[in-house]
């Protein structure tokens, strides 16, 4: 039975773990989740863009579900990402996360289709009226496109379960505008790594991470210094972690992140083609990055 999904705190986007036979690597992607649940997060979202969603199969992502689901064992809510280019495979991938345990949906706009706004909010309301799942609408105009405007959210604040928003619009003024509009009706979800300490200051409810694959403790660390008020000691972290979290909003964060989990031990760097992973040069100024970072990893204090 589904459990009551908050949409507060730390939400990771979840790697998808591959083997080198790019086969789903299940005992990996569980060692992640007990990472994060032993740092504190509050939520897991799975099959997402980080965790390559575009190259899995249905079967596929049903089997992060259900490993996940296993693995956490009712500790914290499971959010399956819906990410399809037609209404009905969305509505179908809704229905069989939800008859497959899923507690929440993160539902994108329509892929590789630049939808208007009318369209594109027929495509949220068909679905959220087809599940009673509640649902995160990623708001991401940057990456996809499309985006969902404060007038948009009036018309789907007809549906109860729409519930919340991933807000990666970069633009920290519509963490204001959103809760001018409706108060606390949705909840807001920072949704860009180095944007996070400012949407939590601005009011947002909770942070989308990235870069929690690979250090969770120093994300939740972040988030529950700035809820107590204690943001200097906050601040001090997110400096350390600025150069790290810069990897999230690169072309190729996936490989830069899985690249990051393999250093701390938690993930791997096989990718699905058509990604590869990364060699020479390239491989060589991320792991710096990703090193020089470790030598000085900061301690931290109970909150």
């Amino acid at each position: 039975m589904a459990i009551s999904v908050p949409w507060k705190g730390v939400y990771p986007a979840l790697l998808t773990p591959f083997t080198a036979d790019d086969e789903l690597d299940l005992p990996l992607f569980a060692k992640n989740i007990l990472a994060q649940l032993d740092a504190g997060v509050h939520g897991l979202i799975i099959a997402g863009s980080l965790g390559e969603v575009s190259t899995l199969t249905g079967p596929e992502k049903l089997s992060l579900l259900e490993k996940a689901l296993e693995t956490t064992n009712n500790r914290v809510p499971v959010i399956m990402n819906v990410a399809e280019a037609s209404t009905r495979e969305a509505v179908r991938g809704a229905r069989e996360a939800e008859a497959n345990g899923a507690d929440g949906l993160m539902l994108l706009p329509p892929m590789r289709y630049f939808a208007d706004s009318r369209e594109t909010v027929a495509f949220f309301k068909t679905i959220a009226q087809e599940t009673s799942l509640p649902i995160m609408i990623y708001n991401n105009p940057v990456d996809y496109k499309i985006m969902t405007t404060v007038a948009m959210f009036e018309e789907l604040a007809v549906l109860p379960n729409i519930r919340a928003v991933k807000e990666s619009t970069r633009d920290l003024t519509n963490i204001a505008r959103m809760r001018n509009a409706f108060g606390d009706r949705y909840s807001l979800l920072g949704g860009v790594d180095t944007l996070a300490l400012e949407a939590l200051v601005s009011g947002a409810d909770g942070w989308v991470a990235g870069l929690v694959d690979a250090f969770p403790q120093e994300t939740v660390a972040i988030y529950e210094l700035v809820k107590a008020g204690r943001i200097d000691e906050a601040i001090r972290i997110y400096r350390w972690f600025m150069p790290l979290l810069e990897l999230d909003i690169q072309p190729k964060l996936v490989q830069y992140i899985k690249l990051a989990a393999t250093a701390t031990g938690i993930g791997s760097e096989h990718v699905r083609a058509p990604r590869l992973t990364l060699e020479g040069e390239e491989r060589e100024r991320v792991l710096g990055i990703i090193e020089a970072a470790l030598a000085i990893r900061p301690e931290l204090q109970t909150v």
